[in-house]
């Protein structure tokens, strides 16, 4: 019998809807039983591209001795951290403070029912292995302790609450806006670069689009080491198996410093601003390999992810026939049956073939090891061609098919851009009916939702969801203005003043001022895997205060700025986003600019806007 998931719209809760343990999702209904019963919640945050999700899945949940240990001590809540990005921030930062160490998914937390988590961890197999209990020893102790040492676990839950407030960034009033940041940001970078392989430190490495595209900044301005930085760091991506060499698109990250093995899994907001960032590193280097990545990846977002309505689809799983990779690796009998001598010849010396297996010492995961001969490029593009349709006869992963805002706005803004960069009306097209799409169906004339899937549209926005879209509108009344654009991206704006800016102390929560009072309402400023949403925020409102000539837009990021600056100011990682936003606050003070300079083809500026060029 399906659990109480199976109403959901979310692909990974309903991955779950099956599993013998009585899942519930996150609402009242959940929360009320263990307020009622006394019992402790268990809560499992996860996202269905997720390797090590179903990992966990499989070994425990499916298990009905596991699921009945489960059912008997707690009551069970399972989460999708793209619907709800709310709860996974608080979980998250909370498994930081409760451990010590960095979380990731599945997220596995134990609260009291007053919501408070008490006890943390990430995967835990199904019996000890790697240092790790397994996950039934670990539910019973959770239980036990959860009866025998309630005053205990209250005075941590009373300092777990006051340490997540202690997390908000506070005001300074004599904090001024300069330069100073810009220098210690990019002194930062530069130092955690590596030159070898390209990147931001070892491994694991992620793209980290936001810190490339302020180091890209600095170089149109003629710092030839940020220059060195971001172009090396993304021709190593591009010849690299985080990238797909055969069908486009980049994988989430790679689990070695090489950029050679990746977790298999494409997200969405990855791909969207890689598109951007790509597109203007090639108007800066004029590299083909750039331009190719682009195309590649446009295509692929176009192929594999646009929905029929308009809007993206999330993810590609890591997964195939229960296998991690098994969709893209090969076996080098199989290469060499579909190639002539000739390509055989090219395919072994350019993806490594002749050496040995690169993932897990039994199959082939195609990267660049030597770079092509000079007349060879015509021999790859066969090659690949003939690998990608055999490719495309294998059991294809699992496609989360729902439509999140925050994730389309981030690929509509870097499909956009890289249209108006290469002069490509089709790139611009696919960006306007994702945009038509979200209107239509997230969009109800003043407020945003954060997710739909078919008929079936639900969730309050975040803020992610309005500064994002906000971005990608702007992008596009650059690229191809429409009737409209203008005034859908003051409504933006007004809604994200109205909903989400703390009014005392500047900045803005990532939950709206009517959302479902949780333990704890974050204000994130830092870049994560995607940009943070004050930082983006700032941003959008800056330009659109520039469109529009509304001071209260500008003031209101200029006062983000200043509630935030004291934490970039302290250096570290993640205020990429900010240090852009900084820039074009300070930039605009000297000059009216606002939206980024269009260094390519077919560019077109809407009125209102003022170019860098």
């Amino acid at each position: 019998m399906a659990n109480r998931l199976a109403e959901e719209t979310s692909p990974y809760l309903l991955q779950h809807a099956e599993n013998p343990v009585d899942w519930r999702p996150w609402g009242e209904q959940a929360l009320t039983l263990a307020r009622e019963t006394g019992k402790p919640i268990l809560l499992s945050i996860g996202y269905s591209a997720c390797h090590w999700c179903h990992v966990m899945a499989h070994e425990s949940f499916e298990d009905p001795a596991v699921a009945a240990l489960m059912n008997e001590l707690f009551v069970n809540i399972k989460v999708d951290r793209e619907e709800r990005p709310d709860l996974d921030q608080i979980y998250q930062s909370a498994h930081q403070l409760l451990t010590g160490r960095p979380g990731g998914w599945p997220l596995t937390m134990f609260l009291t029912p007053d919501g408070t988590p008490f006890f943390g961890g990430t995967y835990f197999p199904d019996a000890p292995r790697h240092g790790l209990p397994a996950f039934a020893d670990i539910c019973r102790k959770i239980a036990e302790a959860h009866r025998q040492r309630p005053d205990d676990i209250a005075a941590q839950n009373r300092s777990l609450r006051a340490m997540l407030a202690g997390l908000q960034p506070r005001a300074d009033a004599e904090v001024s806006l300069d330069e100073t940041p810009v220098r210690a940001g990019r002194e930062f970078l530069l130092r955690n670069y590596d030159s070898r392989f390209g990147g931001f430190g070892g491994a694991p490495k992620f793209p980290h689009a936001s810190d490339l595209a302020f180091l890209l900044g600095q170089a149109r301005g003629g710092d030839g080491r940020a220059r060195e930085a971001v172009l090396t760091t993304l021709t190593r991506m591009a010849e690299g198996g985080i990238y797909d060499q055969l069908g486009g698109g980049f994988c989430r990250y790679s689990v070695d410093e090489r950029w050679e093995i990746p977790h298999f899994e494409k997200m969405l907001y990855d791909n969207g601003p890689l598109l951007g960032l790509y597109a203007d590193a090639w108007a800066l280097s004029a590299e083909p390999l750039f331009a190719r990545v682009v195309a590649e990846t446009a295509a692929w977002a176009m192929r594999e992810m646009q929905l029929p309505e308009g809007a993206f689809a999330s993810s590609l799983d890591a997964d195939s026939e229960g296998e991690e990779g098994r969709y893209y690796v090969w076996q080098r009998d199989e290469v060499r049956a579909l190639l002539t001598d000739d390509e055989c010849r090219v395919a072994r010396a350019h993806w490594g073939l002749d050496g040995p297996p690169n993932f897990e010492n039994a199959h082939w995961h195609l990267r660049v090891v030597e770079p092509l001969a000079a007349n060879d490029g015509p021999v790859l593009a066969a090659m690949r061609a003939k690998l990608f349709a055999q490719r495309e006869t294998r059991v294809r992963p699992g496609r989360d098919d729902k439509v999140l805002t925050a994730w389309n706005a981030l690929m509509i803004e870097g499909l956009a851009h890289a249209g108006r960069v290469f002069g490509r009306p089709d790139w611009l097209a696919a960006a306007r009916r994702a945009l038509a799409d979200l209107q239509a169906r997230l969009w109800d004339g003043a407020r945003l939702l954060a997710t739909a899937r078919g008929d079936r549209a639900h969730l309050a926005g975040y803020l992610d969801d309005y500064a994002f879209l906000l971005l990608a509108v702007q992008e596009l009344m650059q690229a191809a203005p429409q009737a409209g654009d203008a005034e859908f991206a003051a409504k933006l704006g007004t809604a994200l003043l109205e909903r989400f800016e703390d009014k005392a102390d500047g900045g803005f929560y990532f939950t709206a001022n009517d959302h479902e009072a949780l333990i704890h309402r974050p204000k994130p400023g830092h870049d994560n895997s995607m940009p943070g949403g004050n930082a983006a925020a700032a941003l959008a409102l800056l330009r659109l205060a520039r469109l529009t000539g509304e001071r209260r837009f500008g003031e209101a990021a200029e006062r983000c700025l200043r509630l935030f600056l004291p934490q970039v100011a302290r250096g570290g990682g993640g205020t990429a986003t900010l240090l852009l936003a900084l820039e074009e606050s300070l930039a605009s003070r000297a000059a009216p600019v606002n939206i980024p300079a269009c260094t390519g083809v077919g560019c077109t500026v809407p009125e209102g806007f003022v170019d860098a060029n």
